[in-house]
């Protein structure tokens, strides 16, 4: 009896068992590490006269003061508006570029499918830092060959380095990476659709692009959320891009993104209590407006789910 009852316990406890690795692994590198950022975020370091000799910088309660200083930081609300405008550019070309060319590439009539379908994610397994000095470089008119074609050609040769263009310029590095992952989640959904689906509507009469608009993207639209879901943390996030291509523009600045600020303050400044008050604010951001979308696309999903149970 007593041999069954450890049998038992052995057999009730060993997924517990098999998650404790990856439970501690996610308690030291990502429970612990946020945690101690939030409590820097209330913390202060308080000088005393000329900050000189032992006990003459203090660390001290700070509050809400490291919250209301970001929130009063134009040059943090400078950036999150900066990195907007960015993202308005990126995450609509980027996820339509990806649903175009899953759609090309679900289509009987592609040549090459497998080569194409790699070509067009190999950008995504280059380094971001990587293909931000490849853009880079190709942006400079020095040693770039597209302005050498364009001086042959009598055109202009607009600086995307400067201005306005820098948006697109730096748009243009995260379509170029990001494209080739989101058109995998794609492509893979649509691989999933049963082929009966298609056999049925092609009875119907309906032409290739009544079945890419009517059938493919409504039952690929789980996949799209995510992608969608995955592009607004990234450009949340951007941090690679502009940070790289720093060195070889005035344009952009130390504080270009809200995240190249966090950096600034932690690791120029020595600010280390105010930088991780702006990362968990950060964090919150993006994780209200994830939250708030996924919410937003269930009620979607339900909505269309009771419309045509009611049908």
């Amino acid at each position: 009896m007593t041999t069954a009852r450890r049998r038992s316990y052995g057999v009730k406890g060993a997924p517990y068992a098999f998650l404790l690795p990856a439970t501690l692994l996610f308690a030291l590198f990502f429970a612990l590490p946020i945690g101690y950022a939030v409590w820097l975020s209330f913390r202060k370091v308080r000088v005393s006269g000329l900050g000189l000799g032992s006990g003459a910088r203090k660390e001290v309660w700070a509050g809400l003061g490291n919250y209301t200083d970001a929130f009063t930081d134009s040059e943090l609300l400078d950036g999150a508006l900066r990195v907007l405008g960015y993202g308005c550019i990126v995450v609509p070309v980027m996820l339509g570029l990806a649903l175009l060319f899953a759609l090309m590439l679900d289509s009987d009539k592609v040549r090459l499918a497998p080569f194409t379908r790699l070509a067009i994610f190999l950008p995504y397994a280059i380094p971001g830092v990587v293909a931000a000095l490849l853009w880079g470089f190709l942006y400079l008119p020095d040693v770039s060959p597209f302005y050498f074609v364009l001086e042959r050609l009598g055109m202009p040769q607009p600086d995307l380095l400067d201005g306005g263009p820098l948006y697109l310029a730096l748009s243009n590095i995260a379509v170029w990476g990001g494209t080739g992952f989101n058109m995998i989640v794609i492509y893979t959904s649509l691989q999933a659709i049963p082929a009966e689906v298609y056999e049925a509507a092609k009875l119907d009469g309906a032409t290739p692009t009544q079945i890419a608009l009517r059938i493919k993207i409504p039952m690929v639209a789980p996949s799209l959320v995510l992608t969608f879901f995955f592009s607004i943390i990234a450009t949340l996030q951007v941090f690679n891009e502009p940070t790289t291509l720093k060195p070889l523009t005035n344009s952009v600045s130390t504080t270009w993104s809200p995240l190249m600020k966090v950096y600034r303050d932690a690791f120029g400044t020595g600010d280390i209590y105010q930088a991780a008050a702006e990362a968990v604010i950060i964090a919150f951001a993006t994780l209200v407006l994830s939250f708030g979308f996924l919410r937003a696309a269930n009620r979607r999903n339900k909505q269309d789910a009771s419309h045509e149970g009611a049908r």
